[in-house]
């Protein structure tokens, strides 16, 4: 079992900048992969980002390629989500997610464990 607790969100102003926490419980936290997904009013969860077990390899979706930054400190068992040059369209619940081998990276249903969410804002 792995409980995954969310911090970091709140509201910035386009062109800002803020880093997401993901705090997870448990010993096996090494052994998971782990990614950010997010969810705007109205709209569908989407995949942000994700992170293999070593953290040698990370995935990102394309709306956020060269802006955002997944990582992931195996000692501290928390995962981080760093955005730079948020817009308004960044804008939602970002959520984050586990599971020891997720059979595709970008799939929600994929993954086991997930966070209750913190919500960006970014304002015009």
């Amino acid at each position: 079992q792995v409980q995954l607790v969310e911090s970091g969100g709140g509201l910035v102003q386009a062109g800002g900048s803020l880093r997401l926490s993901c705090a997870a419980s448990g010993r096996t936290f090494s052994s998971y992969c782990m990614a950010w997904f997010r969810q705007a009013p109205g709209k569908e969860r989407e995949f942000v980002a994700a992170i293999r077990r070593s953290g040698g390899t990370t995935f990102y979706a394309d709306s956020v390629k060269g802006r955002f930054t997944i990582s992931r400190d195996n000692a501290k068992i928390t995962v981080y989500l760093q955005m730079n040059s948020l817009k308004p369209e960044d804008t939602a619940v970002y959520y984050c997610a586990a599971d020891r081998s997720p059979l595709r990276v970008g799939v929600g249903r994929d993954y086991d464990y997930w966070g209750q969410g913190t919500q960006v804002t970014v304002s015009s």
